[in-house]
């Protein structure tokens, strides 16, 4: 979730988009925290996410702290070769990063993002690859694989377009590289983002991005887990008038327990073999299929989820690997008490309260039968 900052940069972004042209790179790295420069991305949200190892270093120890989110089954041990994890102000969902990502211990790890702005960017039916040699972090710079051009060259024509622009106008992938980074520091990353797309086309891009990851790692030999992961930023509900999503009224309780209750039952109905059907239930549930922009329930994952989804069925078809999706927690930004580091810099970049909240998924996927 995020709030909206006028400022001069964004005023100009807006009468771009009026005019029907996308914001400039130099408008994007405006809002920018710390603006990218020459090969390196910056970091787009310095509030909700750390900006130092300090700040990092801090929110990781606290976020061990209960009460621990919500229990969905059993948690695997690490090295997964996917999950889904959301992206919202570490005060609000550190417990949630906490329990998932130290399970992501390959050295390769393709983050599929949200992308928040595909419409000021006109960005559809395509997969959105960066441009940048490394991202910042707060422990360092995070290389980009070497993977990316590899996959790149195995897509057809049409399917992905390099934007450092749309990147830059992003906040989805960045706390996933942070914490991945924390962990092991030598981790590398490929970004891509998901953009508004109909289900054909989706699961299309999902098929393609899959076996285009399966041919590289057949040829570098590879394993989903032991050296490659791939990691699906998703938040869940956003609930409130704002959000223009009200189904059970306005909020309070009440209105709190029947979204959350349909934000688990939304999770659980992902788990087990990764199927195609799950995936196009789950899009069509939070997507109006002739209308792919417009939401029917509002998660920001309704592209990202089911696309890496069917690439991860794919990969892991393609290597003999079949995949399961585990649910293991569930949070929100009301359900437990935020991590006390507003005293160390950070903050949040919207308010969080019964009638204005967000859902945070936290799913593991593993080999058919991983017990480790």
């Amino acid at each position: 979730m995020r709030a909206t900052f006028l400022s001069v940069a964004l005023i100009a972004a807006l009468a771009r988009f009026a005019s029907g042209a996308p914001p400039t790179l130099e408008e994007v790295r405006k809002e920018m925290a710390i603006p990218s420069a020459g090969d390196v991305r910056g970091q787009l949200d310095g509030v909700g996410f750390p900006t130092t190892a300090a700040q990092m270093a801090k929110v990781f120890a606290l976020s061990a702290n209960p009460p621990a989110p919500e229990r969905l089954g059993e948690t695997p041990g690490p090295g997964v070769a996917g999950a889904v994890c959301p992206h919202d102000d570490v005060l609000y969902a550190g417990r949630v990063y906490r329990g998932l990502l130290p399970l992501v211990t390959a050295k390769t790890v393709v983050v599929v993002g949200v992308f928040h702005r595909f419409r000021k960017f006109d960005a559809k039916d395509v997969l959105v690859f960066d441009t940048y040699r490394a991202w910042r972090a707060p422990d360092g710079e995070v290389a980009v694989s070497p993977l990316r051009e590899e996959v790149l060259a195995r897509l057809p024509k049409g399917d992905a377009v390099a934007d450092a622009a749309m990147h830059d106008s992003e906040h989805s992938v960045e706390t996933i590289v942070h914490w991945l980074k924390h962990r092991r520091r030598d981790v590398e990353i490929l970004p891509v983002l998901v953009p508004s797309m109909g289900w054909e086309r989706l699961w299309e891009l999902g098929e393609r991005l899959g076996g285009a990851l399966a041919q590289v790692a057949r040829a570098r030999g590879l394993v989903p887990g032991r050296d490659l992961a791939v990691v699906v930023s998703a938040d869940a509900i956003h609930y409130g008038a704002d959000f223009r999503h009200v189904p059970f009224g306005d909020g309070g309780i009440d209105a709190y327990a029947k979204a959350t209750a349909r934000d688990v039952s939304m999770l659980r109905a992902l788990g087990g073999p990764l199927e195609a059907s799950k995936a196009r239930g789950f899009y069509e549930t939070c997507v109006n299929p002739e209308s792919p922009a417009d939401y029917r329930v509002t998660w920001c994952g309704r592209f990202s989820i089911p696309l890496g989804l069917v690439a991860l069925s794919r990969l892991g078809r393609d290597l003999g690997l079949p995949l399961e999706a585990r649910p293991v927690a569930y949070a929100t930004s009301v359900g437990a008490p935020e991590l006390p580091v507003r005293g160390d810099g950070l903050g949040e970049t919207a308010p969080a309260n019964l009638y204005h909240f967000v859902g945070y998924p936290s799913v593991a996927v593993v080999p058919a039968g991983f017990v480790k």
